[in-house]
């Protein structure tokens, strides 16, 4: 299956490395074995994995090219977005955060099963990571995937960004609404809103969006407020 990943993506623009191609075989093992015992995806069919797990991550490649440097996925859970770029960018420096010790677990173990090096998954909560100095404001480029409403994900997120870098939200077809529901929250956080990148799944599996942030200037300090006020009282 991972020789038609290859094909979706000469579609796009996209070359994606012959390396590539089998570890993104042996990422679908792994992530099939470990669902059987933590819940990691409800998507386990070949196919379905591959293009709305795997090639929907790796749509930030068609959006800007060559990724280098460090990146943070927030909330990363089987390693969506963040493993996929890394296999196919093997340069970049990834840090992988979740909430929960037993798929932190499995990041390791699918970095380690993979040969993936420069890889560091984190167990804690975006809220306590974001207001310490070591990771604040640190990155260039934090995405996130699936993992809250924007006006919450921006509060989560934006305090990883480093002025000047951006902030890559996943969503779907109701992403405009959550950005215009977001707003303000942008702007007390310093985000500043670009043009969305909107993309169709291959096979029709539905349309998608990359919700780009700039990140224009530097996050008030008492941002992000303690672990779940955000998501009890968005911005």
């Amino acid at each position: 299956m991972g020789n038609k990943l290859a094909e979706y993506f000469s579609v796009r623009g996209i070359a994606l490395p012959v390396a590539a191609v089998p570890v993104f075989d042996r990422y679908y093992e792994l992530l099939i074995s470990a669902n059987e015992k933590i819940n990691l995806t409800g998507i386990t069919e070949l196919q379905e994995v591959f293009i709305k797990h795997f090639f929907d991550s790796l749509e930030l490649l068609a959006w800007r090219k060559k990724l280098t440097g460090l990146l943070l996925d927030v909330g990363s859970g089987a390693g969506f977005p963040g493993l996929p770029l890394k296999i196919v960018c093997p340069e970049i420096s990834l840090t992988l955060l979740d909430s929960s010790l037993k798929r932190v677990a499995f990041l390791q173990e699918v970095a380690r099963e993979l040969g993936l090096r420069q890889v560091t998954a984190l167990h804690g909560r975006a809220e306590d990571f974001g207001r310490n100095q070591a990771y604040r404001e640190r990155f260039p480029l934090v995405v996130s995937r699936a993992v809250a409403r924007l006006s919450v994900l921006c509060e989560l997120c934006l305090p990883f960004v480093e002025p000047g870098g951006y902030f890559v939200a996943y969503k779907g077809p109701d992403g405009d609404a959550e950005l215009a529901a977001a707003e303000a929250a942008l702007i007390e956080l310093g985000g500043r809103e670009e043009p969305a990148w909107r993309y169709a799944l291959p096979l029709n599996m539905g349309q998608r969006q990359l919700i780009l942030i700039k990140k224009e200037r530097t996050t008030p300090a008492k941002y992000p407020r303690k672990a779940g006020i955000p998501e009890k009282r968005p911005l």
